[in-house]
């Protein structure tokens, strides 16, 4: 029988006020390409085989609108789809052909118990014309969920999903479906929202050439450069015209099954006694940038003092 679990992230779906103006971002400052257009939205693929890794639909307002994984093949999508349905999840119905602006394939949505929209899928197209530049990212690396209750939602994640847990420090717990160390981390917080987007990009230099080109077209490196704890990859990171957070990732650690131990708090309080980066390099995150990591932005929360929504979300390219 088949494993019925998922085995990556395959992209992830936003709504954005101005549709043109985050396509602008994307292709320009973030250096994704256009697959295709699809009613109100747009498909936007990483320079790996995955046939899109970020869809922006034009809404009233900024929103996540999903989180997508894969799976290996069709008995997998219907075994997690009936896992679901068993879990109690919001299911929006069986497994059905997926269309070919959406890549194709076959899969289903649903949503997590705090309601945040997922899907899965198998048999997706995937590009032929894969491409070796390093400043620009190859795949979504991992997502990162706030979430009013981490505890109930890892199991979720581990019981339905089949993933592992690899770390938790104070604030996040790390989970793979991969040999990635982790491709969701969940955030303790107030509740469920998107914390940030992670892309994977194939080295240092690839990291700080596609930084440079970001911060070129008008956005400052609200994060970075750094080295972070659990995972062990360096990162930077962005706000976008919507007040997402978007990172730019590499070197993420490469998990052995057979010696992997998870850590707690007390070992990565030993190990990263700077919260957040090794190095010590990168200080704290910016005030936008806690703010945006909340959700604040997206969600229409008062920001702090200092912090003013405009300077993010009006922002255009360079």
């Amino acid at each position: 029988m088949t494993n019925g679990r998922v085995t990556g992230v395959r992209s992830i779906e936003l709504g954005v006020r101005n549709l043109q103006q985050s396509a602008d971002f994307y292709t320009k400052a973030w250096a994704l390409e256009e697959v295709c257009a699809d009613g109100d939205g747009i498909h936007l693929r990483a320079t790996g085989g995955e046939h899109h890794v970020l869809t922006i639909r034009e809404r009233p307002k900024p929103a996540l609108l999903s989180v997508n994984f894969a799976a290996r093949d069709r008995a997998a999508v219907d075994q997690l789809c009936a896992k679901a349905k068993s879990y109690g999840v919001k299911v929006a119905g069986d497994p059905v052909p997926l269309s070919a602006a959406d890549g194709g394939g076959y899969g289903f949505r649903f949503a997590t118990p705090e309601g945040i929209p997922m899907s899965i899928s198998s048999d997706t197209a995937q590009h032929a014309d894969t491409a070796l530049d390093r400043s620009r990212p190859s795949k979504i690396s991992h997502v990162v969920l706030n979430s009013g209750s981490a505890g109930e939602q890892m199991s979720f994640f581990i019981d339905l999903l089949g993933f592992k847990h690899s770390d938790s420090t104070h604030m996040m717990d790390f989970l793979r479906c991969s040999r990635d160390h982790h491709s969701i981390a969940l955030v303790r917080a107030n509740g469920p929202s998107l914390n940030h987007v992670a892309y994977e990009v194939p080295n240092m230099d690839g990291l700080m050439r596609g930084s440079g080109r970001v911060k070129r077209n008008g956005f400052d490196v609200e994060w970075g450069v750094g080295r972070h704890g659990p995972g062990n990859n360096v990162f930077t990171y962005f706000i976008e015209p919507d007040g997402f957070v978007a990172e730019y990732t590499t070197e993420l650690d490469q998990i052995d099954e057979a010696t992997h131990v998870p850590q707690d708090a007390k070992y990565w309080d030993k190990m990263v006694p700077i919260r957040g980066d090794r190095w010590g390099m990168a200080g704290p995150p910016s005030n936008r940038m806690q703010f945006a990591m909340s959700g604040g932005f997206y969600l229409g929360e008062q920001p702090p003092e200092g912090v003013r929504c405009e300077d993010i979300i009006s922002r255009k390219l360079g």
